[in-house]
């Protein structure tokens, strides 16, 4: 006979523990248990039977893993949260009996946690750092744009807005960015860094509120965690480029609104010295026993005498030009003997042409109007290895002046006005710069090479500007659906113009010629058929336009005859599917229809805003 099981001790009631049973197991009030879970990455989880989980009860509460609360119990933040409460008492007792000493020697002693421990359970390798950075770098650059109250000290404001600054210093001397987008939330960058895509975004700099509906406690823990995370990732990142961690801040440019530019890259000195050389206890070489000790002055001899002999020739990679340009010996190929295969050399391949498009900006210098913002141009720009100057109403700190024969484009975002008492040297100057609107830098970042300036020139009507993170396919483009209505604008003359051509004709034997072309024209299937058909066409005397027209019209009308097959294969293939699996496939098919449709109306849309365009110009 098996084991009897009892009721409320086996299966969904053992593996699963109620929120409250999980605060009395670990003996700390409900907050410290939140603060807990969002440290530990611990979320609720949702049983298959609320009922069986809660021991047969149906109320309504939150479930936990049993063993994520026994993965808790066991955690040193927990014990030091403990302590911090027995402190607080004794701070509130120590206080009440007027016992100053004894107060403020609790308050030296106050306990304090670290969260290293957590950062490197929940992240075993630097790549898993580097891929979660995205949240902290939003939490960390929307605190750094909040004001300071009760609520959020200043103190966590001004490290928020360091850290943010030492990832934009790391992003422009690594010249990382690679896409960016002007959003009505803010600014989206995008950014490969480790070969990881890290995407964060930067509110605009408007005066910011916290609205009373917003639980500040658990976005303090969550930035409390992110803050720990971004220190241990930003100090890999600079000490891999060979830069000094932290940046060095200058007091007095940080005070007047130098920004970035308050904080100076310095490169790491690498001691020559042998005393860095990794100190071993002891090694073996020819059965013989040398210490640490003879290893360091073997190596200062040895320096000694090369330092001696000034004119040594050491062997170097380039001391053999014909083993340096050594190439593989060309193999006959298996397919095809009288063709040889080389391979390609490391030396071959760095010679390939690599990418610009990280210093896009790097022939060019530009000049910041006053109404333009600063921290987003100044760190587009120079990410891309371009100079940027702005006037002294957009802080101090600035590498150049309006003045300079350097500047080749201005970034300007007011109207056109035409300047009265302009003298003749302003106007050489004017005429040298290019004007441009603030898009033109973002929209050049995303295409990857310098556009045109004339469409966005001071004044004129920007093109649309399109989110460079939307890569699904059959989204909607404005740009190409500009090209699809000038090609539909065009059928539909070639249609009426076809119309009047073919009621003038009155040749029987002509009709017959073509309509037999055409129809050839209309069930070629491949290339080959279709040349023949056009040159048919073309000896019957067909025009060009029709022979195209009715080539289209014929593929249109197959691909509407082809949907019918492939619903019908559809159905018989959801005939095979389980009912989760239905579901999910009406779900997707039902998200494709919504998108289709969505498309379909902007361009709509768009086809009717061009025609009444034409029409206003024909009249």
């Amino acid at each position: 006979m098996g084991r009897l099981r009892q009721k409320g001790k086996a299966g969904a009631a053992k593996a699963y523990v109620t929120r409250s049973s999980a605060v009395k197991r670990l003996q700390c009030s409900l907050a410290d248990f939140r603060r807990l879970c969002i440290l530990k990455g611990i979320f609720p989880r949702e049983p298959r039977s609320r009922k069986r989980a809660n021991k047969g009860s149906s109320a309504p509460t939150n479930f936990y893993y049993a063993k994520d609360i026994a993965y808790l119990a066991h955690e040193p933040v927990l014990k030091k949260l403990r302590e911090h409460k027995a402190f607080a008492k004794k701070l509130a007792r120590a206080l009440g009996r007027g016992e100053w000493s004894s107060a403020k020697s609790l308050e030296d002693n106050k306990p304090v946690y670290r969260l290293d421990h957590i950062i490197k359970e929940r992240y075993p390798t630097f790549i898993d750092a580097v891929r979660d950075i995205d949240d902290a770098l939003c939490m960390t650059f929307l605190f750094a744009s909040l004001p300071s109250d009760s609520k959020v000290s200043p103190s966590l404001v001004e490290n928020c807005a360091r850290l943010a600054a030492e990832w934009q210093l790391y992003v422009m001397h690594t010249h990382s960015l690679r896409k960016s987008f002007l959003s009505i939330k803010g600014v989206y960058y995008q950014a490969e860094v480790c070969d990881q895509t890290v995407t964060w975004l930067v509110p605009y700099q408007f005066t910011q509120n916290i609205p009373s509906d917003v639980d500040v406690r658990v976005m303090l823990t969550f930035l409390e965690l992110y803050q720990t995370l971004l220190g241990f990732v930003f100090f890999k990142l600079y000490s891999d480029a060979g830069l000094v961690y932290p940046p060095p801040l200058d007091t007095a440019k940080d005070e007047s609104a130098a920004g970035v530019g308050a904080f100076s890259l310095q490169e790491t000195t690498h001691p020559t010295d042998t005393t860095s050389v990794l100190k071993v206890k002891a090694v073996d070489a020819d059965g013989k026993r040398v210490s640490s000790k003879e290893v360091r002055q073997t190596i200062k001899s040895i320096s000694a005498t090369v330092e001696d002999v000034p004119n040594v020739d050491m062997p170097n990679a380039d001391s053999n030009p014909e083993e340096a340009d050594e190439d593989f010996v060309l193999q006959p190929s298996h397919s095809n003997p009288q063709e040889t295969v080389a391979l390609p050399t490391l030396q071959a391949l760095t010679s390939l042409p690599q990418s610009t498009s990280t210093k896009l900006f790097s022939p060019y210098t530009f000049w910041l109007s006053r109404e333009t913002s600063r921290p987003i141009f100044e760190f587009l720009v120079r990410s891309f290895g371009g100079r940027i100057g702005w006037p002294v109403t957009s802080g101090s700190g600035s590498p150049i002046n309006e003045d300079d024969e350097s500047i080749t484009h201005v970034i300007i975002d007011r109207p056109l006005v035409v300047k009265e008492n302009e003298t003749e040297e302003e106007r050489e100057r004017r005429q040298r710069r290019k004007y441009v609107q603030p898009q033109w830098v973002v929209d050049c970042i995303n295409a990857g090479k310098v556009l045109l300036e004339e469409p966005y020139a001071q004044g004129n009507t920007l093109p649309p500007h399109l989110s460079p993170f939307e890569d699904r396919a059959g989204a909607y483009d404005p740009t190409v659906g500009l090209v699809d209505d000038d090609a539909m604008m065009e059928d539909d003359e070639e249609s009426e113009v076809e119309d009047a051509d073919e009621a003038e004709v009155d040749s029987d034997e002509e009709e017959n010629a073509e309509k037999t072309a055409l129809k050839a024209a209309a069930s070629a299937e491949d290339e080959a058929a279709l040349r023949a058909a056009e040159l048919e066409a073309e000896a019957a005397g067909v025009d060009f336009g029709t022979f195209e027209k009715t080539t289209r019209k014929a593929k249109k009308a197959k691909a509407s005859k082809t949907p019918a097959v492939d619903e019908s294969e559809q159905e018989m293939n959801k005939m095979m599917m389980s009912n989760k699996q239905k579901k999910l496939y009406e779900r997707m098919k039902y998200g494709e229809k919504k998108r289709d449709a969505e498309r379909q109306t902007l361009e709509q849309k768009r086809r009717t805003i061009e025609k009444e365009k034409k029409r206003k110009t024909k009249s």
